[in-house]
């Protein structure tokens, strides 16, 4: 008999909690597992979600908001009328409790990795948000060694948490780059740096910024890309600009095929210092063999393993960041070391399949328990 599964999601926006249910839906085990997807209104996700042929049910519930008292009477007619065996929450506090109102096994999974308040990381709002989320989910996935952190500093118990790494589809090599590079602006000699994530403080741009700059005054031809959106984008902008590095140092914008941008990249940044997971553009580059340097935040070095695949730098150190790029830029025997690493980690760690499988097998252990 098939094990019914919901899915639910409060997200409007495709990020990557998004884009960690999609790869879910699809490896799913159909043999063994049908899934509904439950999601607000006009969310991004439900034409994603149609494409792979699995029903999609559009609720008036409180867009990407965790709690909402109105919604959990709504959760519970869902639940009571399409019955599923298990409610798998991407966040949504209130879909939690109406499953544990409705007497289902529930999951949750942590897609985020930042640093707890001191509200719920002490004295009585720990022991009560312990209390919540230890009464409130059977089962607790944390995609990253830093996202479990959080949780068990907050009072959740070890008991309750699974680290399941974020899987993703490799991308597809290609020989002839030459288009692509024309196509971006990079001429034959020139070498690729890039960085993908929202345009915020906290994902550290500032210092990669200031690295391409200081790399750039000592005389390496490279290309420095920033894509993507967000609100610190004007400030960067204007950074750039008063450095006179417009040519060099490129804002893409929001990119439909940032895989094109991956696949002339030479190395991989992320600077983040104040949430970050497991950045999936880093699995896609490792996938390609692009070596990475990140930040020493989150789960940054849950993903990249220093001298392995990569190289991990204190945050909030462009100093640091600017010469781990010059080594990878100038030193092609580490270069390929660290190619070949990022290949070999990624198939070990981070494919879309593994992490299917942690998580069906965590279905499977509910279904014994009960």
């Amino acid at each position: 008999m098939l094990l019914k599964i919901i899915e639910v999601s409060s997200d409007t926006n495709i990020g990557g909690a998004g884009r960690c249910l999609l790869v879910l839906l699809q490896e799913l085990d159909k043999t063994m597992f049908t899934a509904v997807c439950v999601l607000p209104k006009n969310s991004l996700l439900k034409p994603k979600i149609d494409e792979l042929g699995i029903e999609a049910i559009e609720e008036d519930i409180a867009p990407d908001k965790s709690l909402y008292f109105s919604d959990i009477f709504k959760f519970i007619k869902i639940f009571k009328e399409e019955k599923p065996d298990i409610v798998h929450t991407h966040a949504s506090m209130s879909a939690r409790i109406a499953a544990k109102l409705c007497g289902i096994k529930t999951v949750y999974t942590r897609h985020s990795v930042f640093p707890p308040s001191k509200h719920i990381s002490r004295g009585i709002g720990k022991a009560i948000n312990g209390f919540i989320n230890n009464i409130f989910a059977d089962k607790i996935i944390a995609v990253a060694d830093a996202a479990k952190d959080n949780l068990v500093k907050t009072g959740v118990s070890t008991k309750k948490i699974q680290v399941i790494l974020n899987g993703v589809y490799p991308l597809e090599e290609i020989s002839n780059k030459s288009e692509l590079k024309k196509r971006f602006g990079v001429a034959e000699d020139e070498k690729v740096v890039s960085i993908v994530a929202r345009l915020e403080d906290i994902k550290g741009h500032d210092y990669f910024i200031d690295a391409a700059d200081s790399i750039l005054k000592r005389g390496f031809k490279a290309k420095f890309f920033i894509a993507g959106t967000g609100s610190y984008e004007e400030h960067l902008k204007e950074k750039v600009s008063i450095l006179k590095r417009e040519k060099d140092i490129i804002f893409t914008g929001f990119l439909s095929d940032v895989d094109n941008l991956l696949r002339i990249t030479d190395i991989q940044a992320n600077a983040s210092f104040g949430t970050e997971a497991t950045s999936l553009s880093l699995l896609e580059g490792m996938s390609l063999g692009i070596p990475a340097v990140v930040s020493d935040f989150g789960g940054n070095p849950g993903v990249i393993k220093d001298g392995e695949n990569g190289i991990v730098v204190p945050q909030k150190n462009s100093e640091k960041l600017s010469y781990a790029i010059e080594m990878l830029l100038s030193d092609k025997s580490l270069y390929d070391k660290l190619s070949k690493g990022s290949k070999r980690i990624f198939a070990e760690s981070f494919t879309a399949r593994k992490m299917t499988e942690q998580t069906e097998q965590i279905y499977k252990s509910l279904m014994e328990e009960r």
